[in-house]
């Protein structure tokens, strides 16, 4: 029995621009364009344009919503103002994460929040098991698309099809209804890359006629479509969490080391005893990078050694496109994870050398 790919708005113009697509958590996806080590150094020296529409939409409203997400996530809330993003985490008691998400704050009591598409419906019963007082929940994934324009020269070539500022969108803020080439759109200065950029919220219609009018303005700059598997060497050389490696229902957001995103002096909420306990005492597992010393590229899956001793696994391990280096992130037992240190990885049942190295792998030049 065979199911259904599902499919974003963008699925027919994929392959107007050479798109070749995979199977990603049940979405017909492009996996590159042209070549992931072009779309890679695209996005680090002009800027690439990504198709997220398969990304999930869920609002929440109502008087008592700050409250509610307050409860539901490991950040405060409190903190972000009307048209202001936050990153954070949605954990179960235990400690591990359900989801990472964007919340954005488009009203006093009105709520956007972004997750991950192969968590839609898990995120969404989760919050509706939540559910407190005066609060609607809303899955609205299927009515937006959602583009992602990333790189050095992303201002410059949205600002040519908008009269809004783009200058006074700052980095984890949001602007509503921004008119691109006619279209009412909402745009936030987030991003998966590490690199300045936009992420563009509109309908779907809209978002099928901006894929061409973007890459069509940015083309004399070198602007070039960009698919999976940029975005995936991309964020991993930011050293940003993907969900089911990094980040999963068995790994905690302090193991993975987004310590930020977790706020235990706010009220309780969901996972906060297991993530205090966690904090008193000393995680139990740590996320490190690692680079190799023998021969061999680093994979998901692959188990890392001390000696005799299984001390844990690759969670995302590549060549790095630019560089050429050999590199890996990797969640290991926390008495192993200083940097400096060597220790042994298995590819084919057989151990090559690594080294445990400073994280992240690369940093925006600011």
């Amino acid at each position: 029995m065979t199911t259904e790919l599902k499919q974003t708005p963008l699925f027919d113009s994929y392959a107007k621009y050479g798109g070749k697509t995979i199977d990603f958590g049940g979405w017909d996806l492009p996996v590159q364009f042209s070549s992931i080590k072009a779309e890679h150094e695209a996005v680090r020296t002009k800027a690439g344009l990504f198709d997220v529409s398969h990304m999930g939409e869920i609002f929440v409203e109502g008087s008592e919503s700050l409250a509610y997400l307050q409860n539901l996530v490991t950040n405060d809330v409190s903190k972000v103002a009307i048209n202001q993003t936050q990153y954070t985490t949605m954990c179960y008691e235990d400690g591990g994460v359900v989801d990472d998400l964007l919340i954005y704050r488009l009203e006093e009591n009105r709520y956007l929040l972004v997750v991950n598409a192969a968590n839609i419906e898990k995120d969404f019963d989760w919050m509706k098991k939540q559910e407190i007082g005066d609060v609607k929940i809303t899955n609205c994934s299927d009515e937006y698309g959602q583009l992602a324009l990333q790189g050095p020269l992303a201002e410059e070539v949205l600002q040519s099809l908008t009269e809004t500022n783009l200058k006074e969108i700052k980095p984890f803020r949001l602007q509503q209804h921004v008119s691109i080439c006619g279209f009412d759109t909402l745009i936030s200065r987030t991003g998966y890359t590490g690199e300045d950029g936009f992420e563009i919220y509109a309908s779907e219609e809209a978002v099928v006629a901006l894929w061409d009018q973007i890459l069509k303005a940015g083309e004399p700059k070198g602007v070039i479509p960009c698919g999976l598997g940029a975005r995936d060497t991309l964020r991993f050389e930011s050293c940003l969490p993907l969900y089911g490696q990094e980040l999963s229902n068995t790994i905690s957001p302090l193991e993975a080391g987004i310590n930020f995103v977790v706020k235990l002096q706010k009220e309780d909420f969901i996972g906060k005893a297991a993530l205090l306990d966690q904090k008193e005492n000393g995680v139990p597992r740590k996320s490190i990078g690692i680079e190799m010393i023998d021969k061999g590229i680093p994979r998901h899956g692959y188990r890392v050694f001390k000696g005799d001793e299984e001390i844990g696994e690759v969670t995302t391990g590549t060549q790095s496109p630019l560089t050429k280096r050999n590199i890996g992130l990797a969640l290991v037992k926390s008495e192993f994870a200083e940097v400096g240190q060597e220790l042994e990885i298995e590819i084919r049942n057989r151990r090559l050398k690594v080294m445990t190295v400073e994280t992240p792998f690369y940093k925006r030049q600011k």
